[in-house]
């Protein structure tokens, strides 16, 4: 985490949780054990920054959750100001300034698969935490990266524009196999062998001056620092293209990097054991992140 660049009161000992509309003192916010979220994955969730009090994106983060649940016929009983508003004030009741924000929604509590046995209230959570998905010298250096056997579920079957909460299991063990090749992350193919994305992650590839990168119909999340980078090459006078993509392609790339609302924008050196570019972060992926880093003191809900 960058160091912090004004002055902000100090995280207090005390932590707390929005929970269905209340702020509840984090050591006391529990759950039903028939929460539909906990039985089934049946929900959706967002992951957001915030920078120094700059709560980046937010709008498009809140926009995209509002849009998931509406796919999954799941009825938020708030409106978007006021969930906006409830994670303002998150943020400065536990002082973070600097961290993650997770909202966490499921379709409500009943035992069973039939949504009809649940009434239309369902839990909405929100919390604030650190958390670093790679170390520094990852970012210095660059990422090493596998291909894992594990795929991305058919956009047939689960829509990838969803940020559900069930659809992560096949990410989760994607990143084991990650883990027990002592890579740093893994790309995640989709049934037709495309790449999709990263385990946590988007990807994006530089070829002749051109960034790269899956569409969400190949199994791609439409991620909010990944709409950030297509919005800042624009700016910069970068090509940018969404088009599928093979493992050929990533070999093959001058340049490659990943980007993420927990990642931000990282650099990837190698997959497979084979060199990208040079096997080190490459001209345009530093351009990159130094303009992303720029956006994220100015893009956002100041708190």
């Amino acid at each position: 985490m960058r160091k912090t660049e004004k002055s902000h009161p100090a995280p207090s000992d005390q932590q707390w949780v929005h929970l269905n509309g209340k702020l509840v003192p984090k050591a006391e916010a529990h759950l039903s054990i028939y929460d539909h979220g906990f039985l089934y994955g049946d929900g959706a969730f967002e992951g957001i920054r915030v920078y120094d009090g700059n709560i980046f994106r937010l709008e498009p983060h809140l926009t995209r959750l509002f849009r998931s649940v509406r796919a999954l016929g799941i009825e938020l009983c708030v409106e978007k100001p006021v969930l906006q508003q409830q994670i303002a004030e998150l943020v400065r009741k536990n002082g973070h300034y600097s961290g993650y924000i997770r909202l966490s929604v499921s379709r409500g509590v009943g035992l069973g698969l039939d949504p009809a046995h649940i009434g239309k209230t369902p839990t909405l959570v929100i919390s604030t935490e650190q958390l670093r998905l790679y170390p520094q010298e990852m970012y210095e250096n660059g990422l090493h990266v596998i291909t894992a056997s594990t795929r991305v579920p058919p956009s047939v079957c689960i829509d990838p524009q969803i940020k559900s909460l069930g659809r992560y299991v096949n990410n989760i063990m994607a990143k084991m196999e990650a883990n027990r090749m002592g890579a740093g992350e893994a790309l995640m193919l989709n049934m037709q062998g495309y790449v999709a994305e990263a385990t946590g992650d988007n990807i994006f590839l530089v070829s002749g001056g051109m960034l790269l990168t899956p569409p969400t119909t190949d199994g791609a999340l439409p991620g909010i620092t990944r709409q950030a980078v297509m919005d800042l090459a624009r700016d910069m006078g970068i090509a940018c293209r969404e088009t599928s993509l093979t493992l050929y392609d990533v070999y093959n790339a001058d340049e490659a990097f990943l980007t993420g609302t927990a990642a931000e924008v990282i650099p990837m050196v190698s997959c497979d054991q084979r060199k990208i570019g040079d096997g080190k972060p490459g001209r345009i992926t530093q351009r990159i992140i130094a303009a992303f880093r720029e956006l994220t003191k100015v893009d956002g809900l100041k708190v």
